[in-house]
């Protein structure tokens, strides 16, 4: 292997560090790397990005694996060799093209350059075992198979039946499109399409969404000239949906109560087609400052961002908004193909926690709502209490009528895990 291949992997093994001492989430880790890697090869950028997520996606196995082979248990080894077994063993079992003496061999360099140069042979022999294993490896249940913890794998088959569940189970590993919403203020979803093939980027038309492409085959995102131009927006197709169910009218007055990074905000201003007001708010400055940067780019101008706690109740707000959108903090088990780490942060108990905030929130924003308008609540989970749970309890509590709701689920879909539910203030209440 070249120095460059030893530099990535080194790049790859300090990203899993940070990522699995939870300093910070996968998604967000991965694209910093690679912003700072701009310069390197497309197919280097593209192997730093597949060890990465490779390596945290199938963790559970990795882990059972390496278990079988080593005299010292994963949990009780160091995390630099811990991280560096794992790393090895992903590249010994999904990437066939690099042989597995190379991987051996760098896993030993890189853990004498770490500082660990006495349990050089360690690495070397525990790989080189399982190097020498044929056939497949024997798994105790889906939860090792498919790298889920047990206890999502328990409440999906609950909840889905078992069939289901493994659908989306199997989700988390399939290669899937970037899929993107065309700015149609600024330009047309064909001419976008001509556009990014100039650019050298495959795009293709997503059947019934007239605003959406699916596109591959591009590098770097923010090179993309019609990405600087606020051409488009990165947003699932399911998330999307949630805008489009909504149905601004002309003129509408629209708040989404938590908008961080602005995608169903930036929406719902176009389909307002430049009338009207939306207020997209979220917690913090940082995310307010990524709402008035994606603002920005979209040239949007009936558009606002504000600083404001969804929990704590805006009586200015309130009968003023002819649509509310709650898009809330959600424990996001539709979206673990694009969140690979945020499996093995989530309990029970946070997921109970959620909910709980859900309810919180949504107790306080649907005096936001005039009588007559639209609240729409939504999630990017797959969690029934969360989701048709959560609407139940908020209808039997407060003055509004279910329209529709829907839950999409990955695997069984064709986009992300996500749930909304539209529902309308009573004119007597």
């Amino acid at each position: 292997m070249t120095d460059q291949k030893v530099n990535i992997r080194a790049a790859a093994l300090e990203l899993l560090l940070e990522i699995t001492g939870g300093k910070m989430y996968s998604h967000v880790a991965l694209r910093g790397a690679l912003e700072r890697y701009q310069y390197l090869a497309k197919q280097d950028r593209a192997f730093l990005t597949r060890l990465t997520e490779g390596t945290l996606e199938r963790m559970l196995e990795l882990d059972y694996i390496i278990d079988r082979y080593s005299r010292v248990p994963v949990k009780k080894q160091k995390p630099v060799i811990r991280c560096i077994l794992r790393m090895s063993v992903y590249q010994l079992r999904y990437m066939d093209r690099i042989p597995a003496s190379a991987v051996c061999n760098e896993a030993v360099k890189l853990a004498g350059k770490k500082g660990f140069g006495s349990l050089k042979g360690f690495v070397n022999g525990v790989l080189r075992n399982i190097a020498r294993e044929e056939g497949p490896i024997p798994y105790p249940g889906l939860w090792v198979q498919y790298s889920t913890p047990e206890w999502i794998v328990r409440q999906w088959t609950e909840e889905y039946g078992e069939e289901t569940a493994i659908r989306m189970l199997q989700d988390q590993y399939e290669e899937k499109p970037l899929t993107i919403r065309v700015n149609l203020k600024k330009i047309t979803r064909e001419a976008l399409a001509e556009q990014l093939r100039k650019e050298g980027v495959h795009a293709q038309e997503t059947e019934g969404v007239d605003c959406a492409l699916s596109i591959t085959g591009y590098d770097h995102l923010r090179a993309l000239p019609s990405f600087r131009a606020g051409l488009f927006q990165v947003q699932d197709v399911s998330s999307m949906k949630a805008a489009l169910m909504a149905a601004p009218g002309p003129g509408a007055c629209c708040i989404d109560v938590c908008a961080a990074p602005g995608g169903k905000s930036l929406h719902l201003a176009d389909l307002l087609g430049g009338t009207g007001m939306v207020e997209a708010r979220d917690l913090t400055e940082q995310k307010v400052d990524l709402i008035l940067d994606n603002m920005k780019r979209a040239g949007v101008r009936n558009m606002k961002a504000v600083r404001m706690d969804a929990t704590v109740p805006d009586p200015a707000s309130y009968e003023k908004a002819d649509i509310v959108l709650a898009d809330l903090p959600c424990s996001g088990l539709g979206v673990l193909r694009k969140k690979r780490d945020l499996k093995y942060r989530m309990t029970p108990e946070q997921q109970q926690e959620l909910v709980r905030l859900q309810r919180e929130i949504l107790s306080v924003v649907w005096r936001y709502v005039k009588p007559g308008g639209t609240l729409i609540y939504s999630t990017c989970t797959v969690h029934k209490e969360e989701n048709e749970g959560n609407t139940r309890w908020f209808l039997t509590q407060f003055p509004f009528i279910l329209k529709e709701q829907v839950q999409m689920l990955p695997g069984v879909d064709p986009w992300d895990g996500f749930y909304m539910a539209k529902m309308e203030r009573r004119w007597n209440d």
